[in-house]
């Protein structure tokens, strides 16, 4: 069976977007590497694309933000790496808290969208988490 012809260029910029996402989510696990919270974290970003598909994007967030207690530990930090993400890639602006554009300003197919983008940023994180963070 053969593949449904996708222009090269299209091809180029699905393959530079998830090139983006992983250096991004590398440098958010190489951030926490030697922070307090690491394992934590790690096993955290193992978690929370389970928690966005079942609970929503906006609800995960607000899950976070309600267990960092406005202290710097996993949840703020994954939090904040999320919304930085996810709202320069929906907004074209980095974002430290996503959570009011959700609210007030996205439409249901931003929403939908931005809930990809966090789902395909997710797999990076979870990937790069479990090779450098997460010991068993």
């Amino acid at each position: 069976m053969s593949q449904p012809h996708v222009r090269p260029e299209r091809q180029s910029v699905q393959r530079l977007l998830e090139q983006q996402r992983a250096a991004a989510a590398w440098e958010c696990v190489a951030a926490v590497r030697n922070a307090s919270y690491a394992a934590e974290y790690g096993q955290l970003a193992r978690e929370a694309a389970s928690l966005v598909q079942m609970h929503g994007l906006g609800q995960t967030l607000a899950f976070l933000k309600a267990k960092a207690k406005d202290k710097e530990n996993e949840h703020q930090r994954l939090f904040r790496d999320l919304s930085r993400w996810v709202g320069k890639q929906v907004t074209g602006q980095e974002q430290d808290d996503l959570r009011e554009w959700i609210v007030r300003t996205a439409s249901v197919a931003e929403y939908r969208r931005a809930t990809l983008e966090a789902l395909a940023f997710l797999t990076w994180l979870k990937r790069f988490a479990e090779a450098e963070l997460v010991k068993e």
